[in-house]
C-alpha cells in the first residue's frame, strides 16, 4: 500500500538515478547504487508493483519529431457536476496530442498541454476534440514560444 511506503536510503537512490537515466541495466544500475544486482531487480521491482514507479519512458523532442506547437489550453465546462466531469476526461484522455490533461481548480475546469504540427493542425483538433463537445463553455489557448524548462524529476525526500 502506497500510503504506509516509507523509502529507505536505497530506494532513495536507486529513484534518484531512474530519474536520470531509466534505460541503465540492471547491472548498471546496481553499480552505482552500490547494491548487489539482485537487490536492485528486487527493489525496482516492488517500487513498480507498489506503484511509486508509474512507467518508465524516453522524453522525445517534439520539436525533431514534427510536433513544434506546444499549447497550454484551458477549458471552462458548463456544468461540472462529478458525470460531467469525468465525462470531459474519457473524451480527451485518448488523444495523442494530448499530452497533459489536469483538473484544476479555482478557474478554468481543465488544463491540459497539447502538441500538433503546426497551427491548422492545431485548430483541426480544438476543433474535434473541443468545441465541438456540447459541456463545453469556454476554450483559452496558450501557445509556448519557447520551453524554458522541462523536467520531469521529482525532488525526492531526505533519507532519515
Amino acid at each position: 500500500m502506497i500510503d504506509s511506503f516509507t523509502p529507505d536510503v536505497v530506494d532513495l537512490r536507486l529513484l534518484d538515478l531512474l530519474q536520470q537515466d531509466a534505460s541503465l541495466s540492471n547491472q548498471d544500475l546496481a553499480a552505482r547504487a552500490h547494491v548487489s544486482p539482485a537487490t536492485c531487480l528486487r527493489r525496482v521491482k516492488r517500487l513498480s508493483e507498489i506503484g511509486v514507479i508509474e512507467r518508465r519512458v524516453a522524453l522525445l523532442s517534439p520539436d525533431r519529431l514534427g510536433a513544434g506547437l506546444s499549447a497550454i489550453v484551458e477549458v471552462t465546462l458548463d456544468r461540472q457536476g462529478a458525470e460531467h466531469l469525468d465525462a470531459f476526461e474519457a473524451h480527451v484522455l485518448p488523444e495523442p496530442a494530448v499530452q497533459q490533461c489536469w483538473r484544476v481548480s479555482p478557474g478554468p475546469d481543465f488544463v491540459l498541454v497539447l502538441h500538433a504540427p503546426d497551427m491548422p493542425a492545431f485548430h483541426a483538433l480544438v476543433q474535434r476534440l473541443l468545441t465541438q463537445q456540447v459541456n463545453v463553455r469556454n476554450v483559452k489557448s496558450f501557445f509556448a514560444l519557447k520551453r524554458a524548462k522541462f523536467e520531469p524529476r521529482l525532488s525526492l525526500p531526505q533519507p532519515t
